[in-house]
């Protein structure tokens, strides 16, 4: 089941002033294991982004969001910090990272790097000196149950604890894996008959608030631009409604807007109704987090126990509900587009299948055509730009489980590993697909109408027509339940922009009143897709798409 969550109704207005940069911002997200390998050791790294920065870039994609590349164990894909000062070795140096910065500053280009602020390692120092049995200064910055049998036998507490572990007494939480700890923010409402739950301004709450600055401090100052923060509502415990969370970020976000106001934050919360309140400048449209974004493009598939069966809108088969996208999208950008962004996405390190599986490069041509005409901040995952599908049947890697199949080698070139790494095919930190058919940047560069083509033709299109740009208008235009095609509005800078979507195998015809286009609209040039699919009438407007067909229109 998905989660169910009311509907979002009031408007936010927000105290809180986003840099500019936002408004023209792309995002490439990079599993870094996974992208480049330049020392031949079977894993992606710091000098191969740098080495794909003038790639990256040629996409449209101004902004990369690099995967945890700090320290750790890796039981969870460096999601299970032990070091959040340091970048891991597979990966490089901090001094890597540094350059990393500088490189994409001087193309104008921003990096965002992944906070995982809810829970560390095992591995973590931090941990280690808080599992003592000695009292010390990290013994709070845990939360720990003094009753090592908690939860266990038909304890009393409802509360998830892992026991036996340590020479403490008692059983810590874990946040998400039993290898997470999560690091103690506090309880919104303590139990005063259970006293380790500690009060939100208690001294282990507030020490741990201030690593959390000083952490976003550290980086902020070697050149990063941002964050995206994991898990981001999963701070405080017992919080109905996430308000003591929520002030939380918004104490965050006041100091950040002090020290560093250009500087980014990005949730992984999926409810843009807190999350944009609590500060954050932009909110993930999460697959998991209501059934919108999963009507799009994967309502056939289930994902970590979410949902599945049915068929999504751009899906050939032509029998999705855009409604089930549309009625949830609304509210949520009608009550967030006055102060912040929503992300929509092609994919991530957690979301399966990948776009491109099961659909062909004319599907994926329109699925992009929708992403990247869409208000707010849009975002593709390494190597959907040429249609990857991934591995399925993988073993687990790094605690990934279904998710390892999303998570392969970027596909370069029909080269040795894809143009991944020199390395022997079995020391890859993954393998490759068997069959990369067309699925490379090789094969698709020289083809103007290749997927990777199209997608750098979309991008050039979003950031050169005002009406496209992140934070301008919506309006829908026609959709019906059971009905193709999908048509809305953007509106902006003095321009109004038609984009019409006909995923199914099968023509879509409509007929718009004319009040369907602003006042005074007479014409309606093509900017990409059909040319001839809308038509002025004597009572409207004809459109008429063939099947999957879509189209990008300048109406004046």
């Amino acid at each position: 089941m998905f989660r169910s969550f009311t509907p979002i109704t009031e408007e936010l207005e927000s105290e809180f002033r986003n840099p500019a940069w936002l408004e023209k911002a792309i995002i490439y997200e990079i599993y870094p294991q996974s992208f480049y390998d330049t020392n031949g050791d079977g894993i992606g790294d710091l000098p191969g982004v740098i080495a794909k920065l003038d790639y990256i870039q040629s996409l449209g994609a101004n902004v990369i969001w690099l995967n945890p590349c700090f320290t750790s164990p890796f039981g969870d894909a460096g999601y299970d910090v032990a070091d959040f000062y340091q970048v891991a070795p597979r990966y490089g140096t901090n001094e890597d990272l540094r350059r990393l910065f500088e490189a994409a500053h001087q193309r104008g280009m921003r990096v965002l790097l992944d906070l995982v602020a809810g829970h560390t390692s095992v591995e973590c120092e931090w941990f280690k000196q808080s599992a003592r049995h000695e009292r010390n200064e990290y013994a709070d910055w845990y939360i720990w149950n003094p009753n090592p049998y908690a939860a266990m036998f038909g304890g009393s507490s409802r509360h998830q604890f892992i026991a036996g572990m340590t020479e403490r007494f008692g059983g810590y939480m874990p946040n998400f894996y039993p290898l997470q700890p999560a690091l103690n923010y506090g309880f919104a409402n303590p139990d005063p008959d259970q006293p380790w739950q500690q009060a939100v301004d208690a001294p282990g709450p507030k020490a741990v608030r201030a690593e959390l600055r000083k952490i976003i401090h550290f980086w902020l100052e070697m050149g990063a631009d941002g964050f995206r923060v994991d898990m981001a509502a999963s701070l405080v415990k017992d919080d109905p409604g996430s308000r003591a969370t929520i002030a939380l970020w918004q104490e965050i976000r006041t100091w950040l807007d002090a020290e560093h106001p250009e500087a980014v934050l990005i949730s992984e919360w999926g409810r843009p109704d807190r999350a944009i309140k609590a500060g954050f400048h932009v909110d993930l449209y999460l697959d998991f987090a209501g059934a919108g974004m999963r009507a799009l493009f994967r309502k056939h598939h289930s994902m970590m126990g979410f949902g599945g069966g049915g068929f999504s809108f751009f899906d050939r088969e032509g029998l999705g509900n855009i409604m089930e996208f549309v009625t949830e999208y609304q509210q949520r950008f009608n009550a967030t587009r006055k102060a912040g962004y929503l992300c929509l996405f092609s994919g991530n390190h957690d979301i399966t299948p990948r776009l491109g599986k099961g659909r062909d490069f004319e599907d994926l041509k329109l699925a992009y055509a929708f992403l990247m005409t869409m208000p707010g901040v849009p975002k593709v995952y390494y190597g959907d730009e040429v249609g990857m599908v991934g591995v399925a049947g993988l073993p687990s890697k790094e605690g990934g489980y279904m998710r390892t199949e999303v998570r392969t080698p970027m596909q370069w070139s029909h080269a040795k590993n894809a143009g991944f790494s020199d390395a022997p095919a079995d020391q890859l930190y993954l393998p490759v697909e068997a069959d990369l058919d067309h699925r490379t940047v090789a094969d698709q560069e020289s083809d103007p109408d290749s997927l990777l083509n199209t997608i750098r033709a979309l991008t050039r299109l979003r950031l050169a027509h005002p009406a496209l740009l992140n934070h301008t208008d919506f309006q829908v235009v026609y959709a019906r339940a059971g009905r193709y095609p999908f048509a809305y509005l953007r509106q902006g800078g003095g321009e109004s922009v038609l984009v019409a979507l006909n995923p199914s195998a099968s023509a879509a015809a409509v007929d718009l009143p004319a009040d369907a286009l602003p006042e005074g609209i007479h014409s309606a040039e093509c900017l990409w897709g059909a040319p001839d699919s809308l038509h002025r009438t004597e009572s409207g407007w004809k459109l008429t798409l063939p099947g999957v067909s879509g189209g990008i229109y300048r109406v004046q």
